[in-house]
């Protein structure tokens, strides 16, 4: 018998050791679950009374500590967010997508940051001692960076607290030349920067130098950078204060290689907690994060209660943000319904119906103390079309005539009435309102118009049919045109009405569904003929938009591989002025160009209808930057509440 108590003791551990209570406190605070004893602790097999004594006893301090962490627990300042594509990956140099680039500006820090309460919007020092000074001539730009800035914890230190400095910044603008990379934000820098053809011809000679000297890019002591420009640029501080500007650290890199993407190590507000891919991440608040809030004179009411509950207080406010990954628009509303995430930015115009009624919140809602705001985005929805393509590629005016009908067939204004339920404006070129450039009188020559698309393919040789009636190409081959399309609620709608509107002028359309990283990846290689789209500016400049159609992004952001002289001239020629009349006739000339050319169908602005939980504290939505995670708070009490009171 004694060697039976013997072995039960050698399974659980020893009765009355630290590593005993733990073990089954973790089986008793396990939720929702049936607390089950393993097979050899049933009673009828424990035949020592002083093991009972002890093992209840056990049982009594887990239930304890298990309470007690429960408590803790629910006052938690927890934040629940959801990104609604899966991310692709962590690497501020690489990253493009809107629901990564949501989770890389918390991790990195670039040296400039948006003013959270200020609008017009207005930039201010994120790393840097100050704001930036400029040379006269508007080309070279000092940034000092404040002393005492640390790096998040990692091995790749050696245990050493590892400060952020100039060169961090210096390496990290760096890597974006290395063509390993293909970075799509190359552009910020490439042919802007004094001697940047150095780093160019480093990555052309096949093995990329970050070490080259470029006179444009320069270290001067410790907490200083100057970047100088071959000419000045009215928009180049705003590029500043991108996430793909954030610093990594070298050692970083250099320790796992080929890994950044997975391994982030940044001094942002936020360090990568819990990972699942494609399903959930979950971010910790930085213990050493240097901000410190403060707001600048402001006029609105609300705003001034705002920066008071936020004023002299250390950033982030939550302890933890917890980010599921919800693709289906019905899975995101119904988790905001069922108290799981904190708000919902931008309900999904398929089913809004779910909180809205006429465009205001449903009553019953309202009655919850759940909020609504219409906020216009700066945004765009288009639909590109890749002028390489063999088929609806080219620049003869028959290719021309084919990309314009496929633009005309598309009713922009019933989309907007019937599928976004009225929650977006129709578009009348790349940019959105309140964008700076931005033309309220200008419109686009190419409106619906079904009938002058099937007049523009019989005239430019679309008008053989065949037996199924679809039109053929000019040379009598068949005709198919293909779109790309992400597998989702939304996507299969889209197509559909794709479908109908370009069977409606006689054109067959094929539909080919992939996941959104890997279209994206196909489209930069030129391997998609059209696909829906959107952007969302970077910062509040036509700039931002313009640069979509630059040739010299194609590879990059220029899906449509468009490549027109005229219009890289007028690009070019904009990229010194700064908001004014001459700048937005200029402007106006691109539209025209993209209108008479065709390489976007473009679609609308959406305006943005925002659903938050009444627990949610300091709450005001930037329109540059894609998060204001780092503001955030909640109240623990009365999210914990079973159901949330009504509020006036």
């Amino acid at each position: 018998m004694a060697g039976r108590k013997s072995l039960i003791i050698e399974a659980v551990g020893k009765p009355g050791h630290a590593s005993f209570i733990p073990t089954h406190a973790k089986m008793l605070c396990a939720p929702a679950e049936r607390t089950v004893l393993p097979a050899e602790l049933n009673v009828k097999k424990i035949i020592n009374v002083n093991f009972i004594g002890r093992l209840l006893l056990a049982f009594s301090l887990g239930i304890a500590a298990c309470a007690s962490h429960a408590v803790e627990a629910a006052k938690a300042h927890v934040l629940h967010m959801m990104i609604t594509t899966p991310e692709s990956g962590f690497d501020p140099a690489v990253v493009s997508d809107l629901a990564t680039l949501n989770l890389t500006e918390n991790l990195f820090d670039a040296m400039l940051a948006y003013d959270y309460l200020a609008r017009p919007v207005k930039l201010q020092p994120n790393t840097l001692a100050d704001m930036p000074q400029l040379s006269s001539d508007g080309k070279t730009y000092t940034f000092r960076i404040r002393p005492g800035i640390f790096f998040s914890a990692d091995a790749a230190f050696k245990g050493k607290k590892r400060e952020l400095t100039a060169a961090d910044y210096l390496y990290s603008f760096k890597r974006m030349y290395d063509p390993a990379l293909k970075s799509p934000w190359l552009y910020v820098f490439e042919d802007k920067v004094v001697g940047d053809q150095a780093l160019r011809d480093s990555g052309r000679a096949g093995k990329f130098n970050v070490d080259i000297a470029v006179a444009g890019l320069q270290v001067t002591d410790r907490y200083t950078l100057q970047i100088r420009l071959k000419e000045a640029d009215a928009n180049f501080l705003f590029l500043m204060a991108m996430p793909a500007t954030g610093a990594v650290a070298r050692e970083v890199m250099d320790a796992y290689p080929g890994q950044a993407a997975s391994h982030p190590v940044g001094t942002g507000p936020f360090t990568l907690g819990e990972w699942q891919r494609s399903y959930k991440v979950v971010l910790e608040a930085n213990p050493n994060y240097h901000r410190v809030f403060h707001a600048g004179p402001l006029k609105d009411a609300a705003d001034q209660v705002l920066a008071k509950a936020l004023e002299g207080k250390r950033l982030p406010r939550a302890d933890r943000i917890e980010v599921r990954i919800m693709e289906e628009h019905q899975s995101r509303v119904l988790g905001f319904l069922n108290r799981e995430f904190d708000y919902l930015e931008q309900v999904p115009e398929a089913v809004s119906g779910m909180v809205l009624a006429d465009g205001k919140l449903r009553p019953e809602l309202a009655a919850k103390g759940i909020t609504l705001s219409l906020f216009p985005t700066l945004q765009t929805y288009y639909m590109w079309m890749n002028l390489d393509d063999p088929v609806i590629g080219g620049y003869t005016k028959e290719r021309i005539a084919l990309r314009r009908a496929i633009i005309l067939s598309r009713n922009g204004e019933e989309d907007i009435r019937l599928i976004d339920k009225g929650l977006a404006l129709a578009a009348q070129s790349p940019l959105a309102p309140d964008v700076l450039g931005f033309d309220p009188a200008y419109r686009s020559p190419v409106q619906y118009d079904p009938a002058l698309a099937r007049a523009l393919l019989d005239r430019f040789g679309y008008d053989k049919r065949d037996a199924q009636g679809y039109r053929l190409a000019p040379g009598g081959q068949p005709l198919t045109l293909v779109m790309h399309s992400e597998a989702n609620n939304t996507g299969r709608l889209r197509d559909e009405v794709w479908r109908k509107s370009l069977e409606a002028i006689g054109l067959r359309l094929e539909i080919k569904g992939d996941k959104h990283a890997e279209i994206i990846k196909a489209a930069r290689l030129g391997k998609v003929m059209m696909n829906e789209a959107n952007w969302l500016a970077d910062f509040p400049d036509g700039q931002n938009f313009y640069q979509l159609l630059y040739s010299a992004n194609i590879g990059r952001m220029n899906y449509s591989r468009f490549k027109l002289a005229a219009y890289d001239r007028l690009y070019e020629q904009t990229l010194t002025l700064t908001d004014s009349p001459q700048r937005t006739a200029s402007y106006n000339q691109m539209n025209q160009l993209i209108h008479a050319y065709a390489p976007w169908a473009i679609r609308k602005h959406p305006l943005s209808a925002d659903i938050r939980q009444p627990w949610l504290l300091n709450y005001k939505r930037h329109p540059v930057e894609f998060t204001n995670w780092r503001y955030l708070d909640i109240d623990p009490d009365l999210r914990n509440e079973k159901k949330s009171p009504a509020r006036p």
